[in-house]
C-alpha cells in the first residue's frame, strides 16, 4: 500500500494520475495546506521541506519508504511498476529531459504567475509581466515539441505527460487557438480514465483559484509564504 499525502494541488494530482495509471494500491491522506497541515510535527517528520506531496510506500525496497519531490516520486513509481518509462536509453533520457523541464520550469514558473497574478496581497506589474511572459514562452516550447510528437517525450505515453497536465489544464481548455498542439495533447490526456480521476483528486477549497478565490486571507498568506511558513522549527 502506498499512502499519498497531499490534496487538490497540481503536484499531488501528478502522483495520483501515476498511481492510477500504474494500477498500484494506494490511498490518500489529505493535507490541507491552507490550514497549515504541512507545518505540523507529524508532517515535517515525513518531509522537512514542508511541501506536498509525499508518498509512504509500506512495501518499499527495504520496507517502509518515504519519498518527496514529484520528479523523484514519479521515477520511483515508474521503476516500481515497470511502466511509463522507456526501456531504450535514448528515449529514457528524453523522458527525463521533459520531466525535468516540468519540475524545474513549468511548475515553478506557473506557480509564480499564479502567486503574483492572484494570491499576492499587492499588485506588482513587473512580477506579473515577468512570470506571465515566461509561462507563455514555456507553452510555446511545449507546443513546438507536441507539433512533432504524439506525447511530450515522443511516441510513447510516459511519466513526463503525467507530470505536465495538472499545470496545463487551463491553457488546454482556454487557449487552444494559441497552443493548438498542447490542446490536442491535453484532450488526449483527458480521454484517459486514470487522468480524469487523478485530476479530480481532493475537493478544492473556495479560497483557491480553482475554488473561485473566495475568502483568501492574510492568514493563508502567512501559512503559505509568510511568518508561519518561515518560522524556525
Amino acid at each position: 500500500m502506498i499512502v499519498l499525502h497531499g490534496g487538490p494541488t497540481p503536484n499531488a494530482r501528478k502522483i495520483a494520475i501515476a498511481l492510477l495509471e500504474m494500477g498500484l494500491e494506494w490511498r490518500l491522506e489529505d493535507v490541507d495546506i491552507l490550514a497549515g497541515d504541512q507545518l505540523t510535527p507529524e508532517f515535517l517528520a515525513l518531509n522537512p521541506n514542508n511541501k506536498t506531496p509525499v508518498i509512504v510506500d509500506e512495501d518499499g525496497p527495504a520496507g517502509r519508504f518515504v519519498l518527496w519531490e514529484t520528479g523523484a516520486i514519479l521515477l520511483y513509481l515508474a521503476e516500481k511498476a515497470g511502466r511509463f518509462l522507456p526501456a531504450d536509453p535514448v528515449a529514457r533520457a528524453i523522458c527525463w529531459q521533459w520531466l525535468m523541464f516540468q519540475v524545474s520550469g513549468v511548475g515553478p514558473m506557473f506557480g509564480q504567475a499564479a502567486h503574483f497574478g492572484f494570491y499576492a496581497a499587492e499588485r506588482h506589474p513587473y512580477a506579473i509581466e515577468r512570470y506571465t511572459r515566461e509561462v507563455d514562452r514555456l507553452l510555446r516550447v511545449l507546443d513546438g515539441q507536441l507539433a512533432k510528437t504524439e506525447w511530450v517525450a515522443g511516441g510513447e505515453y510516459t511519466i513526463a505527460d503525467m507530470a505536465m497536465l495538472p499545470y496545463l489544464r487551463r491553457p488546454v481548455e482556454e487557449q487552444a487557438s494559441r497552443y493548438p498542439h498542447v490542446a490536442r495533447w491535453g484532450q488526449a490526456m483527458l480521454a484517459r480514465p486514470a487522468v480524469r480521476e487523478g485530476m479530480a483528486l481532493g475537493i478544492a477549497r473556495p479560497e483557491t483559484i480553482e475554488g473561485g478565490l473566495d475568502g483568501f486571507t492574510d492568514e493563508h498568506r502567512s501559512i503559505l509564504w509568510g511568518e508561519r511558513q518561515h518560522a524556525a522549527r
